[in-house]
């Protein structure tokens, strides 16, 4: 009799090691798939997020701006292509050039908006990085062809430094709009805040503040800078 308790306890005692030894497995197992679901959801919902961030490129106005197929114009942020003509005004030099490189580019494929602080212009178009699928930066192919240069807009300056690399590569190698480069002598009043530059004799130059103030012997100068010629007094 004292045997059969003494078996009967071991065998509860057993009982309860397995009890204990498969309760942590159990709970392990049930934390591990609830993290295995909510990991794959996780993937799926920034699968489906990326997807929607891409849109398909309509039409390509110029060098610098396209359009969506939803009808939105997008503004590529940091640079300024060659006009091309419009209304009363004549093309620039590589005008089309540019527009056709940027064109052959993003028309009719799928790009990646990425935005910064500022998300529309006074025109109210989208201001945005553009990349391709395969991660190509549009806004620095551009300035890195020579068929734009560097147009700063605060407070989107996120990639400045890149930009400003990709046009002194491209102004080093001459491509481009800085291919047959030739200039007047003239001196130049830059302004560092905004990172535009005018003649001196521009009435808006000369407006800029003493501690803003930066002078250039050349335009090229100016644009090695990172500066961008005033409309109103620079060709």
């Amino acid at each position: 009799m004292h045997k059969l308790k003494s078996i009967s306890k071991m065998l509860q005692s057993s009982s309860l090691k397995k009890t204990v030894n498969c309760e942590p497995t159990t709970v392990n197992s049930y934390f591990y798939y609830i993290f295995c679901c909510l990991f794959i959801l996780l993937i799926c919902a920034v699968g489906q997020s990326f997807a929607q961030n891409r849109y398909s490129v309509k039409w390509v106005d110029d060098g610098d701006t396209i359009v969506l197929m939803d009808g939105r114009r997008v503004r590529y942020i940091g640079i300024n292509a060659p006009e091309i003509d419009h209304k009363d005004k004549k093309a620039e030099s590589c005008g089309y050039i540019a527009k056709n490189y940027n064109k052959n580019m993003v028309l009719s494929k799928k790009v990646r908006l990425e935005f910064d602080k500022e998300r529309y212009d006074q025109y109210g178009r989208l201001l945005a990085y553009v990349f391709l699928e395969d991660g190509t930066f549009v806004n620095k192919v551009m300035i890195g062809q020579g068929y734009a240069y560097c147009l700063y807009r605060g407070p989107n300056k996120r990639y400045n430094k890149k930009l400003l690399g990709a046009q002194r590569d491209a102004m080093t190698a001459r491509k481009g709009i800085w291919k047959n480069w030739k200039e007047e002598k003239n001196g130049y009043l830059g302004n560092k805040k905004s990172k535009r530059f005018h003649l001196e004799t521009c009435a808006f130059g000369k407006r800029t503040g003493l501690k803003n103030r930066i002078f250039f012997s050349s335009k090229w100068d100016a644009y090695w800078e990172g500066f961008a010629p005033c409309k109103r007094c620079v060709e």
